[in-house]
């Protein structure tokens, strides 16, 4: 992964890290979710980039609680004993190092390089690529068997990326704060990112299609990029947004009559004292 030698640090990162995955750590994260047990239903490296993402654009900072659990399981019902295995602290350790390091490039470069693997000629997923870079390390990242799999998209460039754009909408309705943002602008950034979905019952996709035509899997990877710097622009004066205090009563003025009714001026009773 191509990243700027030097990094400031990011805006609300979880677990500041360093650096992120290399591509032997993604194929070991890959292979822990693989392991996890049945019946629970846990998210493939793909399908989690989506969904890391999809949290960093909230209009809010949610707890790291609200939804790793559903990393690990679509039900968010928990993986291991109470005591958690060596297994499971890895697998926390490298998916929140993944957030900090999307988090990081988002906020501060306002680019990553997404998770997205290629499709052959036969329509299955091959050698994943991250952005524009081969990966060929990330082979084994396939969709779980216990997964149902969604229907086929009609395109080779809506097979690619229906898996990364799956786990974004997971993530979108888990956490419902950005869909219900009343703004027109994430609404239009939302439908070109859900137009690679299959479900489409108003004919968003088409409408998005004939708008913003996308000619290869390069320039929809681009199209991804730039919709979650969009996202998280739109979203960032609610997420650092600074309430104002309010006084429960009103402000007294130093030579007005102190509200406790000595009749002396606030400046000399309890005016004095405040400053004192």
């Amino acid at each position: 992964m191509s990243q700027p030698e030097s990094e400031p640090p990011s805006r609300g990162a979880v677990a500041a890290a360093d650096h992120d995955l290399s591509d032997a750590e993604f194929a070991e994260l890959d292979a822990i979710l693989a392991d996890i047990p049945a019946p629970l239903e846990p998210l493939d490296v793909v399908m989690l980039d989506g969904f890391l993402c999809g949290v960093i654009v909230q209009p809010t900072l949610p707890e790291v609680d609200a939804w790793l659990p559903y990393v690990f399981d679509a039900g968010g019902h928990r993986w291991g004993e109470a005591e958690p295995s060596p297994e499971q602290r890895r697998a926390r350790a490298l998916v929140l190092r993944r957030h900090a390091a999307l988090n990081r490039a988002i906020a501060e470069f306002g680019t990553f390089d997404p998770f997205i693997l290629e499709v052959d000629d036969d329509g299955d997923l091959a050698v994943g690529e991250e952005g524009e870079e081969g990966n060929p390390q990330i082979a084994s990242a396939r969709p779980r068997e216990s997964q149902a799999d969604p229907a086929p998209p009609i395109d080779p460039i809506g097979a690619a990326l229906l898996p990364w754009v799956a786990g974004f909408e997971q993530a979108v309705h888990l956490l419902p704060g950005l869909a219900e943002l009343d703004e027109p602008a994430v609404s239009t950034t939302l439908a070109r990112l859900f137009r690679f979905l299959p479900d489409d019952e108003q004919g968003t996709a088409a409408l998005v299609a004939r708008e913003l035509p996308l000619t290869s899997l390069g320039d929809a990877i681009a199209d991804i990029v730039a919709c979650i710097a969009e996202l998280y622009e739109l979203t960032l004066p609610l997420r650092y947004k600074v309430e104002a205090v309010r006084r429960s009563t009103p402000k007294v003025g130093r030579n007005e009559p102190c509200p406790c009714g000595s009749g002396r001026k606030f400046k000399q009773c309890h005016g004095a004292v405040a400053s004192s």
